[in-house]
């Protein structure tokens, strides 16, 4: 009879008979000491970090086998995690590496076989300054109630500018902030706020369920992780409306994108109503980027656009198109284009003209500046 090297979805997570812990431990620290933002494990490659936004393949541990990643990812998750992962075949969760960092962490199978990724979450949550994000984007956060939104591609930083801005409300307001994530990133202790942390999976079913029972939580400030569906979007924008600071983020690269973004998500019957209220509830939208230094590293380039009633006219009246416009001229008001800020970190000699039309949304008009 021939053999079945069939892998069935409960034998993925196996109970491997080797130092998995100590072996997690040695890449872990070497991310931490390195200061990689990112860590792979697949099987038949070597454990691979990125570091300043470069892949840097640790050769010396050796090639991972498939026995490898699977005793690995087993030693991270708990038996709940298990079970959704042979259940889905993938799965989020947040890993905490002695008292050094945590990790969010996406199980997944590629090619029958275990493979991980994992972000970097620094435990120490730094300030706007310290990112080199504007000291303006605090009027956010004194703001009552309203609609904040923190854009940008994978990888570029977006968390964490999103916990600054939190950890500036705790350090300075006495309220209560509710947040919702999927997992839990950076961990923060009340100062002055009362912080409630929910993770999707674990305290809560999904964004939508915990934004329907946040009300009668007694919120002051709400964040939510990722809005990924219509339902989570408009529960946003509704609590903005009703007196709540709501912040959140979105995969898109403007401001302008991400009106576009929120307002399409909706049938066309419905988006009249939905320009309406963000043109109302809009605080601002961040974009950023994290580009290569010229000296190593990365820094952060960011467009900025602050709701004025110029902006929520043009979002009222469906002319998205000419937001581009008001931000670039209202420099006055804390407002810059991504543009603006790759030119003022090549002006400084941060970053090489090369790396700034690679990351410009509009690198001819980029090239005009520079001339």
């Amino acid at each position: 009879m021939e053999e079945d090297n069939t892998i069935s979805p409960e034998n993925y997570i196996a109970n491997v008979p080797k130092d998995y812990q100590r072996f997690l431990d040695d890449i872990l620290q070497i991310a931490v000491d390195d200061n990689a933002s990112d860590v792979h494990i697949s099987a038949n490659h070597y454990p691979t970090l990125r570091v300043s936004g470069r892949l840097v393949a640790l050769q010396k541990k050796g090639l991972v086998t498939p026995e490898d990643a699977r005793g690995v990812t087993d030693i991270m998750m708990n038996d709940i995690q298990k079970e959704k992962f042979n259940k889905n075949y993938e799965v989020d969760f947040s890993y905490s590496y002695k008292n050094l960092a945590r990790f969010r962490v996406n199980v997944f199978i590629q090619r029958g076989e275990i493979a991980c990724a994992m972000r970097l979450i620094p435990r120490n949550i730094s300030t706007l300054e310290e990112l080199g994000m504007p000291s303006v984007l605090y009027n956010f956060c004194e703001s009552n109630q309203g609609f904040v939104l923190v854009t940008g591609p994978t990888g570029q930083g977006k968390s964490t500018t999103l916990a600054a801005l939190i950890n500036q409300i705790n350090k300075n307001r006495f309220c209560n902030i509710i947040t919702i994530e999927d997992p839990i990133e950076y961990i923060f202790e009340s100062d002055r706020a009362i912080i409630n942390q929910r993770e999707i999976g674990h305290d809560v079913l999904s964004f939508s369920s915990a934004l329907k029972s946040v009300f009668r939580q007694d919120p002051d400030v709400i964040m939510v992780g990722e809005m990924r569906d219509p339902e989570t979007i408009s529960m946003a924008i509704t609590a903005a409306e009703t007196g709540h600071l709501v912040f959140s983020t979105l995969h898109t690269n403007s401001a302008s994108q991400t009106i576009n973004r929120i307002i399409d998500s909706f049938p066309a019957a419905q988006q009249s109503q939905i320009r309406a209220q963000l043109s109302s509830s809009l605080k601002g939208v961040i974009s950023q980027r994290l580009v290569p230094r010229i000296r190593g590293g990365l820094t952060v380039a960011y467009e900025i656009m602050i709701a004025n009633a110029a902006t929520s006219n043009l979002i009222r009246e469906s002319k998205i198109h000419e937001l581009e416009i008001v931000i670039e001229t209202s420099g006055e008001e804390g407002m810059i284009s991504l543009n603006k800020s790759l030119y003022n970190l090549i002006k400084k000699g941060e970053i090489s003209i090369k790396s700034a039309l690679s990351y410009s949304s509009s690198p001819n008009e980029l090239r005009r500046m520079i001339r």
